[in-house]
């Protein structure tokens, strides 16, 4: 691993340990807030973020820093997504956490005028550390890592509905769902994103594609071999907050289908 990610790792293995894991399944209901519908936040996102903003800062102060409670509570914070930024998920799977189950992580990213150049997955309770930097492939724990499809008949699709309207969830359950074996979406983009190159799912659509939900996962799946992109084909950008849709998947090919598949659902 490079220095950057070793620095990285040990930033958010100590998070972990400090803020997170004490508050697992220890959380007082005061300390959970449904800061939208369907959308938790705990004491536990808010001490971590703050870790991970020092951390970060530690690293590199010279650029913004765009976490998901800071931004929440001043959506100016976005406005850091245009240029050189940092970006934070400091519980990604909260609803997972404050239900007191897994899968829950962390997702870093370092991103330059929309684009994402470096980002970091961090499983909290496995510890299962993901890496990638544009242009120089993916890595799993230390080692160069290449995305594998299932290999299963038909294909197997993880489908987020969560932020699906009913005419939406309608024209995937009559275009796409009868071409995929279905399973159920972890809650976590953390566990989604590595299922999608691990041999677990071949594909995954998402609608909400909010930066610290996305960056890191997109930018590792892809250059593990896989593919994301939004279904018009166009690449992911951190910088558009209002966008919706996106597509997953474990090679090139399966994404093909499913960008295929997606387009009749209009």
């Amino acid at each position: 691993m490079s220095p950057l990610d070793r620095a990285i790792q040990a930033l958010m293995r100590r998070v972990t340990e400090t803020a997170i894991l004490p508050r697992y399944r220890n959380l007082a209901p005061e300390q959970i807030v449904e800061k939208a519908e369907d959308d938790l936040v705990t004491i536990a996102d808010r001490e971590a973020e703050a870790m991970l903003t020092e951390g970060l800062a530690a690293i590199d102060g010279s650029i913004a820093i765009v976490g998901e409670e800071a931004a929440h509570a001043d959506p100016a914070v976005l406005e850091g997504l245009a240029g050189d930024c940092w970006v934070i998920d400091p519980i990604d799977g909260t609803h997972n956490f404050a239900h007191g189950r897994g899968p829950f992580g962390i997702l870093l990213a370092r991103c330059a005028d929309g684009i994402c150049q470096s980002g970091w997955i961090y499983d909290c309770l496995s510890g299962r550390f993901c890496a990638a930097h544009a242009g120089q492939g993916a890595w799993l724990e230390g080692e160069r890592f290449a995305a594998r499809p299932t290999g299963d008949v038909p294909p197997v699709a993880a489908i987020s509905t969560i932020f699906l309207d009913p005419a939406q969830r309608a024209a995937v359950r009559d275009h796409i769902a009868p071409h995929y074996r279905l399973v159920d979406t972890p809650r976590c983009a953390a566990e989604q994103y590595p299922r999608l190159a691990l041999g677990e799912n071949d594909v995954s659509l998402f609608e909400r594609t909010l930066a610290w939900d996305h960056a890191a996962g997109v930018l590792w799946l892809n250059e593990a071999g896989g593919r994301v992109a939004r279904p018009d084909g166009s690449p992911y950008r951190v910088d558009e907050p209002e966008r919706s849709g996106l597509i997953g998947a474990a090679s090139p090919a399966l994404w093909d289908e499913l960008a295929a598949l997606y387009s009749k659902m209009a």
